[in-house]
């Protein structure tokens, strides 16, 4: 069985850096120029730094280039590839199959989930062209990820903690259609976010201002057995615009989730190293907006956030009782001064504010406004949580088993590290023999096992000397030193790197016929598809084609569901933004989903 992979995001060093303190076996990071979340690119040398800091507990770094490509910018883009095989990046995750044409290295390539890997057909095809791994479609269900493994044997990576594009993965061209900010070149205005009014054909207003494309947070938390055993290989958390608290306390949940799954199926992580952390993860104290499975198993009636897309935190009780200054909370979770808190008015408007003073259950705040007796409250901000994650929120440590030997002329210590990497260090000494034996071992073990702030933590020291000597502080010291040096060395050394090559070949792609939808920008990509047989090409929306009248988002989320209003062969209703905008919501009744279309 493969090593199994908790894939964290990465917005910068600090983030990467939580992410593998917290137990992460692999990181993905955003490249210098195209990617996904243009916010989010990094230079080369922060990169290098993060490679540099996760090779000692073999965490992977991925780099995200999944935007897609005009002409002009693939040989910049064949550049930074080169640049970034030789920093020793662990894969690179694309989008345009364009770049495939091109003069690569033999880097590892992911095929993102924006090239809409929902089939077989489709996943089998990347493994064929080779792709070493695959990012499924966020909207599959388990049925459709365990047939998709059936006839495949590539790496499969599944989101399991996050953000949701409501429209299919790479798929959504609402943002470019309304204000020409493309989600396929980084640069997407999240209308999906916004307000919108739903009304009947004939005007009839059905909801007002409401956040009725707005999805909740992916948690397949409760899933990932059933993930395990579909023959998931990487557990991917969404998040290259979070911060590095959101990224400590999601990987320290699910590290924590995970390991004891595959302790029961004697499976392995990929990465080396154990984690202590120093805070109790709770995935609704940073950013959350409540939680859903997205129909993974059976169907979700609740996938949507409509009265807000901000995070709503932590229930925290109900209020029984107001008067001038402060409220009464119910329930027994204990908050504390500049804890941050939100509530719905009774227009159904979030709003926040924040505590100066707790007594007991009496809530002294900045503001009372539109708090009302049985107001729900939540936290969104839980000041002593955080500043947890803004110290040290881990430490993650190496096992090593260390002996200590004497030498013809002095002594050794010999490290075994988890891995099973070995190194020695050695000392010329002059030798003393202990005039109280057992307090002179008891004594050397102690010093031996303080290796301090090193990524190293020892496991067990075997004495193997010919008698029992007397060893000053600062000789173990010296040979301790010594040890840790060679090892980090060797350690660094034996790093397994992943080399692969793109496979030239023309086995035929499922499709003969590809519309705007299936994202071909550049020449490169179209001379992809035609060599895998491919006879029909519509140049995809960012070549400047009006999106008047078409399909600008497929979705999972029934907006008719969502609001209780589900009903079969049910008649189309039109979606207004705050702009004016309208759209036209078509249903597609049996498999739960709807399709939105920019009307003329």
């Amino acid at each position: 069985m493969q090593p199994i992979e908790l894939l964290a995001p990465a917005k910068d060093f600090a983030a990467a850096e939580a992410a593998v303190l917290c137990g992460a076996d692999a990181v993905y990071i955003g490249a210098p120029h195209f990617s996904a979340r243009q916010a989010a690119g990094n230079s080369l040398e922060d990169i290098a730094k993060v490679i540099a800091m996760a090779r000692p507990f073999r965490v992977k770094v991925y780099v995200a280039m999944n935007t897609l490509l005009f002409d002009e910018e693939l040989p910049k883009a064949e550049a930074i590839i080169g640049d970034l095989h030789r920093l020793g990046i662990d894969g690179l995750i694309i989008q345009d199959v364009g770049l495939l044409e091109l003069d690569l290295p033999p880097i590892p390539l992911i095929a993102s989930t924006q090239m809409h890997n929902n089939t077989p057909a489709k996943v089998q095809f990347l493994e064929q062209v080779g792709f070493s791994r695959v990012i499924l479609a966020r909207e599959l269900t388990l049925e459709q990820i365990i047939e998709i493994r059936r006839h495949t044997t590539i790496e499969l990576e599944c989101f399991v903690h996050g953000a949701l594009c409501v429209s299919q993965s790479g798929r959504c061209a609402m943002s470019y259609a309304i204000g020409g900010r493309s989600g396929n070149r980084g640069q997407c205005a999240q209308p999906c976010r916004r307000q919108y009014t739903l009304k009947s054909l004939d005007g009839a207003v059905i909801a007002k201002d409401r956040f009725l494309l707005s999805l909740k947070d992916l948690n397949l938390s409760g899933r990932l057995e059933m993930l395990l055993d579909a023959g998931i290989t990487s557990f991917k958390i969404e998040g290259r615009l979070k911060d590095a608290p959101y990224v400590a306390n999601t990987v320290g949940f699910y590290r924590q989730t995970l390991d004891p799954l595959l302790s029961i199926k004697n499976l392995n992580k990929s990465s080396s190293g154990t984690v202590t952390l120093h805070f109790t993860p709770d995935p609704h104290k940073t950013f959350a907006r409540g939680f859903t499975e997205y129909g993974l198993v059976g169907k979700d009636d609740s996938m949507g956030s409509i009265d807000t897309p901000k995070s709503l935190g932590e229930v925290v009780g109900r209020v029984r009782q107001v008067d001038g200054q402060s409220f009464v909370l119910d329930g027994d979770i204990e908050l504390h001064n500049a804890d941050g808190l939100c509530f719905f008015d009774v227009r159904r408007t979030l709003c926040g504010t924040l505590v100066n003073r707790v007594e007991g259950r009496r809530i002294f705040c900045q503001s009372l406004s539109g708090i009302r007796k049985g107001t729900t409250i939540y936290r969104n901000y839980d000041r002593q949580f955080h500043k947890l994650l803004q110290s040290r929120p881990a430490k993650r440590t190496l096992g090593v088993a260390i002996t200590l030997s004497d030498t013809p002329d002095g002594f050794a210590l010999l490290g075994t590290d988890e891995d099973g990497l070995t190194a020695s260090s050695d000392l010329s000494v002059d030798k003393q023999l202990a005039q109280q034996p057992d307090a002179a071992i008891q004594r050397v073990v102690e010093q031996i096992n303080k290796l301090g702030n090193t990524m190293f933590s020892c496991t067990s020291v075997s004495i193997q000397t010919q008698t029992v000597y007397f060893l000053p502080v600062s000789i173990i010291n010296a040979l301790k030193r010594g040890l840790i040096e060679r090892l980090t060395a060797i350690r660094n050394a034996a790093r397994p790197l992943s080399n692969t090559c793109i496979v030239r070949n023309d086995v035929p792609y499922p499709d003969k016929k590809l519309t705007w939808h299936d994202n071909v920008l550049n020449r490169k990509a179209a001379d992809f598809y035609k060599q895998h047989g491919v006879e029909s090409i519509q140049p995809t929306a960012e070549s400047g084609l009006d999106l008047h009248g078409q399909t600008v988002m497929t979705t999972k989320y029934c907006l008719r569901r969502q609001l209780g209003l589900c009903e079969p062969h049910a008649a189309p209703l039109v979606l207004e933004d705050e702009d004016r905008r309208q759209f036209s919501v078509r249903f597609l009744c049996g498999s739960c989903g709807m399709t939105v279309d920019w009307m003329q």
